[in-house]
């Protein structure tokens, strides 16, 4: 559900994804922005906003907070760009929920396999991910 609601806001005020991981209690995706990239705070909180309200009624738990804050980075070099959607694509495994992020269904890496060219795959994989900078320490 909640990757549902992002891929219907992202759509919706014209972002175009290129990598997504939900997890339990965070999520990340990497978009490229359209023209007027100030749309991405409304983007945000309807995100938070439709899932909130969604999560709440499945767990009967109205009014209760679900999101509490977010970050967002504006990538200006290819390089960061490749890295980071690498690092997003695996993040399943980093948080343990799986071995292979091909497995985990809530996650950009089958569908990064299964569209993206043999060469920008490998260029995106081939980016070392271990000196990006994204605060992710939600376990």
């Amino acid at each position: 559900m909640v990757c549902d609601i992002l891929f219907e806001r992202t759509k919706y005020w014209g972002w175009r994804l290129g990598a997504w991981a939900v997890l339990e209690n965070h999520y990340h995706f990497i978009a490229r922005a359209p023209e007027n990239a100030l749309t991405l705070e409304k983007l945000i909180r309807q995100l938070h906003s439709k899932t909130a309200v969604a999560l709440n009624k499945l767990d009967h738990s109205q009014g209760r907070q679900v999101w509490h804050n977010y970050w967002d980075t504006c990538i200006t070099h290819e390089t960061s760009y490749n890295a980071r959607l690498h690092y997003v694509h695996l993040n399943p495994v980093k948080h343990g929920l799986v071995e292979n992020a091909e497995d985990y269904p809530f996650c950009s890496y089958k569908w990064f396999l299964d569209m993206a060219d043999d060469a920008f795959r490998i260029t995106v994989m081939d980016q070392p991910i271990d000196r990006v900078d994204i605060f992710d320490d939600f376990d």
